[in-house]
């Protein structure tokens, strides 16, 4: 996904990954370091004349530490480096007392839409089974199931080791991880909580449960999380996404809470005294990605604070100052709306705007405007955000909601791909904008990214993912010679379980679950919300007291009926969001045995409200859509309908390799997979020939679908049309960009053919970005 930014880091077309920076062989053990401190204090004696000598001097040295501290500002320079463990804090500081919530509550902008708890919202249906086949797959067997008390990491009983990253990772006393940032293990814990408690997996809450323990157990005296010693190897940014991950545990289970509490508190106040003093963001990473952490502190704040409200409110700022800008890359002047491959001298690694034009960068970038604008309250942001988020998808924007960028940003290209890294960050900013500003067109765009960009970058099995996607890719091989990409492996277009680069093994379980778990929001003190639209079931307790249960039966999005069976101890609102690609003349709702409504969505949210009482309820929710075509460049256009993008079906043939790893004792289906395509690529179609198929006669639109959904053929949707072979090339091993159209006309070169259109997240080869012919216009030429 990245590689360390530096100053002598260079970047070639078509180059394999550059080395990182190791920290960690200078290192030692983690584990082994804990036990040795945990040695010395069980065998250290107050005995001895010695020994009361030295302690002596030890309390001394702590009394001069305490003047030394207050005759300082939190803002004097210190150098940091020579400083000892900083003191850790109580769990309790004096002064706490509950009346801190609602105090500090008050000082941030509140959310439009408030989150549920994690764990308050269950998959249903499709959703359910590709949860559960997330868990089956590669992301529910990268750690071990159950973990030896004395040897954290290995095999304990017949369960599936899988992945050394997570299994034998730093943070867990072992040596396996991919770069010094030691982010491997902390990107599997923010995906793995979702999955575990979304799915109330027995199996998965056990492996969050040990790796959580033991990551506690072996925290730092002076408050640091992870395993790197002391000095320049302790960056902050592998921290952010473990932030992310503990902040969902305390949510979903309580008995963690209090140990998971003190040790996230005792590691803000380290990571506040290192911030004033200006160390612990050395890399790119942390200072362009706090936005991370910068929900987990807002989270704090509001629901946990301990009486720590200060230096919570200050580190944010302190992230905010010594991160980069966001705010200053969403400008005219700054941003930048070419194709990144025209510029010349070109950006590499080491060019000050690199930071912004990384695609995962710049997926997690477009949530910074609403996480400062929460305790700024600074109103020019809201505007800059809403200007990042257009501009980015505008410009750099793929068909299938995520953003173009293999590893750099390049325009809209449809040969150059999105990793899928990028597709999961932007569904998390997306899902966040929408929370915090609610703005109807970020619920939109997180939608397409989930059931398109997302969906077409696993297996269907889910043991196998790709690390790039492209939208015109009509087969899925290791590619040899020169590459095209700015930064992609002879395998990155191949599926498998960690092809190309390890992050999007680690970090991509997130996608799923989170989007789930933003599904149903609060809205206001009596109102709860269906965001992001798909099945699932939830129990709310509102700010009025109502008691809320509502499950959504649904094929959504491969039908667009939802089914609400709702049940509320006393009166509410219940909200449901209208995409805005709904055709409103034959949209409605109809509330129990009512007559049909049709529906009035707020223009800027994109909710309409329905006011219930307390009883049970039937709500039957029909949104209507036409094919849409959205053109791109060189007369191509991509076909939609509803949430769904649709591709050129080119037929599949799949060949499994070797396993991934012959020495470990993996399941059959942790493969590699080479899928070729069996029809004609080299398609131009006719859009006045397409015609939408919604599932076969006289199907019940909440029929139970096929699993896995996300496979060839499995979806009930399709379009069917005309088109026909034109010419068009290879460049370097893959579809050369679409060729263009010679006075608006195209020329076939063979017979026309029928053509099959279906869902993208199911064509694991496909053709997305479609050039346009006029069947009449090319046979009467």
């Amino acid at each position: 996904m990245f590689f360390i930014y530096s100053s002598n880091a260079q970047s070639q077309t078509g180059s394999e990954r550059p080395q990182t920076h190791d920290l960690k062989h200078s290192q030692p053990e983690f584990k082994d370091t804990h036990e040795e401190l945990s040695r010395h204090k069980k065998t250290s004696s107050f005995r001895s004349p010695s020994a009361k000598l030295f302690f002596s001097v030890i309390i001394l040295y702590v009394l001069l530490r305490i003047w030394k501290h207050t005759c300082l500002t939190s803002f004097d320079v210190m150098d940091y480096t020579k400083e000892k463990p900083l003191e850790p804090l109580d769990s309790k500081p004096s002064g706490f007392s509950e009346s801190n919530h609602a105090q500090s509550a008050a000082n941030l902008v509140p959310f439009t839409f408030r989150p549920l708890p994690l764990g308050s919202i269950k998959p249903s249906g499709w959703l359910s089974d590709q949860m559960n086949l997330m868990a089956d797959g590669f992301a529910g067997h990268l750690a071990a199931d159950h973990l030896a008390d004395d040897q954290m990491g290995h095999q304990a009983g017949n369960q599936h080791l899988f992945y050394p990253i997570v299994r034998d990772s730093p943070w867990l006393g072992g040596s396996s991880e991919y770069s010094g940032l030691n982010e491997g293990l902390p990107y599997w814990l923010n995906g793995l909580v979702p999955l575990a408690y979304g799915l109330d997996n027995a199996r998965l809450k056990t492996q969050v449960d040990n790796v959580t323990k033991f990551v506690l157990d072996n925290q730092w005296e002076d408050g640091w999380l992870g395993p790197e010693v002391d000095g320049p190897a302790r960056d902050l940014w592998g921290r952010f996404p473990l932030m992310l991950g503990l902040s969902q545990l305390v949510d979903a289970n309580m008995e963690f809470s209090d140990s998971i509490l003190t040790a996230m508190h005792k590691f803000v106040v380290l990571m506040h005294k290192m911030l004033v003093h200006n160390v612990g963001l050395h890399e790119i990473w942390g200072r362009v990605r706090y936005p991370d952490m910068l929900i987990c502190l807002q989270w704090l704040y509001e629901h946990h604070p301990r009486g720590n409200t200060e230096i919570l409110l200050e580190t944010m700022h302190l992230l905010e100052r010594q991160g980069l800008s966001w705010r200053d890359y969403y400008d005219e002047s700054k941003f930048i709306f070419r194709d990144l491959d025209e510029i010349d001298p070109p950006i590499t690694a080491n060019h000050p705007d690199f930071p912004y034009v990384h695609a995962v960068n710049a997926g997690q970038g477009l949530k910074s405007g609403a996480t400062i604008y929460r305790f700024t309250a600074d109103k020019s942001l809201l505007q800059n955000t809403r200007n990042g988020v257009n501009w980015t998808f505008e410009y750099h924007g793929d068909v299938a909601g995520s953003i173009v960028g293999d590893e750099r940003e390049s325009d809209r290209s449809p040969n150059r791909g999105s990793e899928l890294c990028a597709a999961v960050e932007t569904m998390y900013s997306l899902s966040y904008l929408y929370q915090v500003l609610g703005d109807s067109q970020f619920a939109d765009r997180c939608e397409l990214a989930a059931f398109n960009a997302l969906p077409v970058g696993f297996s269907s099995n889910h043991w196998a993912r790709q690390y790039i996607t492209l939208a015109n890719q009509p087969f899925s091989h290791r590619l040899e010679g020169p590459r095209m990409f700015w930064n992609v492996g002879e395998a990155g277009v191949v599926y498998g379980p960690a092809t190309n680069y390890p992050c999007c093994t680690v970090n991509t379980p997130q996608g799923v679950p989170k989007f789930l778990s933003a599904s149903f929001v609060y809205v206001g003190q009596d109102g709860l919300g269906h965001a992001l639209l798909s099945p699932a079931q939830v129990t709310a307790t509102l700010q009025n007291g109502a008691t809320v249960t509502i499950s959504c039966t649904t094929n959504y999005p491969f039908s667009n009926t939802l089914h609400y069976t709702i049940s509320a101890s006393s009166g509410f609102i219940f909200y449901m969001r209208v995409p805005n690609w709904h055709v409103p003349a034959s949209s409605y709702s109809i509330i129990s045995d009512t007559p049909p409504q049709t529906l009035a969505p707020d223009p800027h949210t994109g909710m309409t409200a329905i006011h219930l009482h307390a009883g049970t309820h039937e709500i039957t929710y029909v949104l209507s859509a036409a094919l849409r075509f959205i053109h791109r460049t060189e007369h191509t256009i991509s076909v939609y309908h509803g949430a769904l993008l649709y591709a050129l079906d080119v037929g599949q043939s799949i060949a499994r390799p070797e396993p991934y790893d012959s020495s470990s004792r993996l399941p059959s289906r942790a493969h590699e997979h080479i899928i070729e395509n069996r029809r004609p690529w080299n398609i131009a179609i006719d859009p006045s020939s397409l015609k939408f198929h919604a599932s076969p006669p006289n199907a019940s639109p909440e029929a139970p679908l096929s699993s896995p959904i996300w496979s060839p053929g499995a979806p009930p949707s399709y379009i069917t049309g005309k088109g026909c072979e034109i010419e068009w090339p290879l460049l370097k091993g893959m579809p050369a960009p679409v060729p263009g159209a010679v006075d608006g006309k195209r020329r076939c070169i063979g017979k026309v053919v029928d053509v099959v259109l279906r869902p993208y997240g199911s064509l694991k080869v496909h053709m997305a970005e479609l050039p346009v012919v006029n069947l009449k216009l090319t046979e009467e030429g």
